[in-house]
């Protein structure tokens, strides 16, 4: 009972203090930054931080965003940021390369049997993870910097989709000629990207219409024939 009551007066005393270290302004009690790093685990503050910076460059930009606003909103340290991560670019690579992998996975689990329904599960696949990760979306393909290792990144992913798309095209109509596979991948993929930028102006669309718009613009590259419902 005794270790019962001590753990539990350990965790209301780190929510007060996350309370008030997340509304502490002006002559409010400010709460070392020192206490709350030692309040997370490594893992716990290194996705904080992950999140946060997500949120931030999706908001203002790579170039607007600082390590002050990054750990300002965290809740950490800046010794504590720097444990993790060698800078505010490093930061912004590992963001970018992580979600570059996810994004060009989702689709790839998903889908079985003839081609029509195969390719309606993975546009859907596709578009649900730009739905439920919008930060990251505008940091991926909003965001544009000079920096040449950030864009570096930036056309590793488009090259990484379109060889997906080109992948998909050769085995679902190997009929198509050798040479006009690149070209129409890269249709493929801007096709998904613009609508995907189309949908951050447009929130209020159903993720179906979407699917189903890129599902006729895919077939019709296909050659396969797609009934109006």
């Amino acid at each position: 009972m005794v270790l019962i009551r001590s753990r539990w007066a350990s965790i209301t005393g780190n929510v007060r203090l996350r309370a008030l270290a997340s509304t502490s302004s002006g002559n409010h009690l400010q709460v070392p930054r020192s206490i709350l790093d030692g309040m997370m685990t490594r893992e716990e503050a290194r996705r904080q931080l992950e999140d946060v910076a997500a949120q931030l460059f999706a908001e203002h930009g790579y170039a607007a965003t600082t390590v002050e606003q990054i750990v300002e909103r965290a809740g950490v340290s800046k010794p504590a940021l720097y444990r993790h991560f060698e800078s505010k670019k490093d930061l912004y690579l590992t963001l970018l390369r992580r979600h570059r992998e996810e994004l060009a996975n989702a689709a790839l689990t998903e889908g079985v049997g003839d081609v029509i329904p195969r390719l309606e599960a993975m546009i859907d696949a596709w578009f649900r993870h730009v739905e439920e990760h919008p930060y990251v979306w505008r940091m991926l393909f909003r965001d544009t910097t000079g920096d040449p290792d950030v864009q570096a990144v930036h056309s590793e992913l488009a090259q990484l989709q379109r060889s997906a798309d080109v992948g998909l095209l050769r085995l679902s109509a190997p009929w198509l000629p050798e040479a006009e596979l690149e070209p129409l991948g890269e249709v493929i993929r801007s096709g998904l990207t613009g609508l995907a930028l189309w949908w951050l102006e447009h929130p209020g669309t159903p993720r179906t219409v979407l699917v189903a718009a890129m599902l006729r613009v895919t077939s019709g590259i296909l050659g396969l024939a797609l009934k109006t419902s």
